[in-house]
């Protein structure tokens, strides 16, 4: 009962007269505004950036992206205005710049006149980076430029994907084009290697006719020569030469039968040679070779059109001689009889016609070989453009086979591969809630702290008299611990009624707020019985130590090394955990932690108050015959 009876009366000495009662509510309602001021002032600044006036400045010109017009910086500033994240006002450079020097603009994001041009350039060989210009002035608010850095990288952000986007669609619809256009080489390929493939044949037949012409011509030849040499018995012989002649004659016209139908096959190859050689031409423009191995395979071409042509012409020459021959041969036939009234010429005729036999038999001699270079040239085109087509058919598979839908998605997909997925484990509700903790902490020391202006540590009557420092002990902690968890409650009730954040835990934080209060008190205590008014001194030097190393804005692991010891330590550190845990949904085990790391610190506390309510029983000091100012 003493010590009730001690609270009570310390409690009455503080409501004695009308100013002890609002010096006492004024000091009880320090925490109170502390926190709720301070949390509503910063509730949610975020939900409020659209207030802070930004300078837009877009002068962009705008340019061309296939063949149509672009003007991306009217594009950024549309989709600005329409999000309105930030409050943007529209100005010229002029005005953004006079703006952000006199406070009017917090800071200028500006897009400049080359702006659509530059970020058009990747289709062309100079591209070059578009520039968004981000203008800051600390002197309007250091936080300001924090907010302004963010917004410029997520505009930058959003236009890298969408220019990504549509250089990834045109890629495509351009392999969507290499696709079309390769199914086309691919059947014509197909068609030149069937075609090389005829020729090559038909090459091998006009091979095998110039071959049978040429001993044909050789045969001619030398029965020309052996009848020029026995001209000379002409006279003598022309019953024997007329039976002969019509045999000859017979004969001449086989051969000029099947001279002019090699003559016509010839002819007839020779005339597909252009067409042939115009639609490899087209092929190999549409086919991915080098410009070097498009005239490599047009030079085998050409020699072998050369050759072609070559030999057209020698067998053309060679029919037309090989016609003449059957009409001579006729007209030999009939005029055997007048051959022996004439036969010194007949005999220079004949040794005319023994002369072109020759020449015959050299022009098919050169037409033979020419069939056969002909053959091998065809056969090699044959096989090249078999090849070409195998080719093409191959590269045609490697080629993605898209429709619109699929390349809009894989282009969405391309300049945005990667979405974050966030999930929590707990939560604040907004930024005034994650602050809430700290503030509240700091709130609980500055309340108990305030309190020990007009709430004496120990009744030093009390001392004198009763002699039981643990019960004087007790009761001097008893009174400030009880108006502190008035306080706490009182806390509470604001932030979750006035603010309206939402406790996951409620019943155990305003417990855990109690306490912290209780183990504050308890540690201001022990302070002003060792030191008095230094000690309560001490306590602000405390709080301001506490005030950096409790992470309550910034994660505790970014202060310097020896802070980061004093945050495992000190109270207000698991002051603000433990709220954490309690108020988001944390971790339970943990906030019990914290709870025990208060417990520990109100004990030593108390027992190092203990220890100097035991001192003044026993003996008095200088300073305790002349009481501190405070306290």
């Amino acid at each position: 009962m003493k010590i009730l009876t001690l609270v009570r009366t310390e409690l009455k000495r503080l409501t004695a007269t009308s100013m002890a009662k609002l010096a006492l509510v004024a000091l009880m309602l320090v925490p109170v505004l502390y926190a709720g001021l301070y949390l509503w002032a910063n509730n949610d600044p975020y939900g409020n950036l659209k207030d802070v006036p930004v300078a837009l400045v877009v002068e962009d010109t705008g340019s061309t992206l296939d063949g149509k017009p672009v003007n991306y910086g009217q594009d950024v500033q549309e989709q600005l205005l329409k999000d309105a994240s930030v409050g943007w006002h529209v100005v010229t450079a002029a005005e953004a710049e006079e703006g952000v020097r006199d406070g009017e603009f917090d800071f200028i994001l500006s897009l400049g006149a080359d702006f659509s041009k530059a970020l058009t350039s990747a289709s062309g060989n100079a591209p070059q980076q578009a520039v968004v210009t981000l203008t800051t002035n600390d002197t309007n608010s250091f936080l300001a430029t924090t907010i302004a850095g963010q917004v410029a990288e997520k505009v930058r952000a959003s236009i890298t994907e969408r220019v990504g986007k549509e250089a990834a669609l045109q890629l495509l619809d351009g392999f969507a084009t290499v696709r079309s256009n390769l199914t086309d080489a691919v059947d014509g390929a197909g068609q030149l290697a069937d075609g090389s493939s005829s020729a090559a044949s038909g090459a091998l037949q006009l091979a095998e006719g110039a071959g049978s012409a040429n001993v044909g011509a050789l045969q001619l030849n030398d029965g020309l020569q052996q009848l020029a040499a026995g001209s000379a018995d002409l006279p003598a012989q022309t019953a024997q030469l007329n039976d002969g002649a019509q045999q000859i004659a017979a004969g001449n016209a086989q051969l000029s039968t099947k001279a002019n139908e090699v003559a016509t096959a010839v002819q007839d190859a020779a005339s597909q040679v252009p067409a042939a050689r115009a639609d490899i031409v087209a092929l190999l423009d549409d086919s991915t070779l080098t410009p070097e191995q498009k005239a490599a395979v047009l030079a085998e071409l050409d020699k072998v059109g050369t050759a072609i042509d070559q030999g057209n012409t020698t067998v053309q020459q060679t029919n037309a001689q090989i016609a003449q021959l059957a009409a001579g041969s006729a007209q030999l036939a009939a005029g055997t009889q007048q051959l022996a009234d004439a036969a010194p010429a007949l005999s220079n005729g004949i040794a005319s016609a023994a002369s072109g036999s020759s020449a015959l038999s050299s022009g098919l001699t050169q037409l033979a070989e020419g069939s056969l270079s002909l053959t091998d040239g065809v056969n090699q085109l044959a096989s090249g453009t078999t090849t070409l087509r195998d080719g093409l058919s191959s590269g045609l598979e490697e080629v993605p086979d898209q429709t619109a839908d699929q390349r809009e998605a894989a282009a969405t997909t391309i300049s945005d591969p990667v979405e974050l997925d966030t999930s929590a484990v707990t939560k604040a509700s907004n930024y005034g809630a994650g602050m809430a903790p700290f503030f509240i902490s700091l709130a609980a020391w500055i309340g108990i702290y305030a309190l020990f202006l007009i709430v004496k540590p120990l009744s030093r009557r009390a001392v004198t008299a009763l002699k039981k420092p643990a019960l004087v002990t007790t009761a001097g902690w008893v009174t400030p611990a009880i108006l502190g968890g008035i306080q706490m409650a009182a806390v509470f009730g604001i932030i979750t009624l006035a603010l309206g954040y939402e406790v996951q835990h409620g019943w155990w934080m305003i417990g855990f707020m109690v306490l912290t209060s209780a183990t504050f008190a308890s540690i201001i205590l022990a302070l002003n019985i060792l030191l008095g008014s230094v000690g309560q001194f001490l306590g602000l030097v405390l709080m301001v130590l506490q005030l950096v190393t409790a992470g309550g804005t910034f994660p505790w692991q970014t202060l310097p090394g020896p802070l980061q010891v004093l945050h495992q330590v000190l109270p207000m550190s698991h002051a603000v955990d433990g709220i954490r845990q309690l108020m988001y949904g944390g971790n339970l085990s943990l906030a019990g932690a914290d709870a025990g790391a208060l417990v520990f610190w109100l004990i030593g506390a108390l027992l190092v108050s203990y220890l100097g309510a035991r001192r003044l029983t026993r003996h008095r000091t200088l300073r305790d015959l002349r009481p501190s100012l405070i306290g």
